[in-house]
């Protein structure tokens, strides 16, 4: 997830239009980078962003910026969100797994595009929050559970997609052999605290091909012996 940029307050009133300011986002922020996959563009109109948040920040929670959730963790801006949703090319009836719940909103908008999403965080706070937020929005699709995410969900897998939303100095193996046969990992990859480089990594016939996509800064994946 990107790095914290502070605002200024940019509201005088305590009435905020949230649909109108997710509708700006499409607008300004998505459309105008190409995104365009029609799936991805309707998740992220729908997701109430501003409830993944904590509520001083609710007013900027549609602005082009990472906002801190706490813990020292972010939520992404809204172009990598969609970017990252988009370049996985997901189907209805896809399973796919989320390595960094963070506030939910990742899986919210995975949640409206493929039937079975699981999502692993290791904070437990933030898994314990993430969770319960789901579940209260209506998404009874997303599992959430607590634990080391560089070792994915055996259990659950093999999945169509994976998304990694914490950057990592190298491919988790465990992740590679949870990949399905044909599918799609988005992954940041580079050296701690510096720029990484988005992967999208494809499983061709057993063999792992990755290009990179873009730099990016993330905050790092974080091991359970760390």
């Amino acid at each position: 997830m990107l790095g914290i940029i502070y605002l200024l307050p940019i509201f005088g009133c305590s009435q905020i239009d949230y649909n109108q300011l997710r509708e700006n986002m499409i607008k300004k922020q998505l459309l105008a980078r190409d995104i365009r996959d029609p799936a991805t563009l309707n998740a992220m109109r729908i997701v109430p962003r501003h409830e993944f948040v904590p509520t001083k920040m609710q007013a900027y929670a549609y602005a082009d910026h990472p906002l801190s959730i706490g813990m020292g963790q972010t939520i992404s801006q809204p172009y990598i969100v969609a970017y990252m949703t988009q370049i996985l090319e997901l189907k209805n009836h896809h399973r796919v797994l989320e390595v960094g719940t963070g506030s939910g909103y990742q899986a919210a908008i995975l949640g409206e595009l493929v039937d079975s999403v699981y999502t692993i965080e290791i904070v437990e706070s933030l898994a314990f929050t993430a969770k319960n937020r789901l579940l209260e929005l209506g998404y009874d699709n997303i599992n959430v559970k607590s634990g080391d995410g560089y070792l994915g969900w055996p259990e659950k897998g093999p999945f169509d997609a994976i998304i990694v939303t914490a950057g990592a100095e190298e491919v988790p193996q465990p992740l590679l052999e949870q990949l399905k046969e044909g599918g799609r990992m988005i992954i940041p990859v580079g050296p701690h605290n510096g720029v990484r480089q988005l992967l999208l990594i494809t499983n061709k016939s057993g063999k792992f091909k990755s290009k990179e996509v873009m730099a990016v800064r993330f905050v790092p994946l974080t091991r359970k012996n760390n």
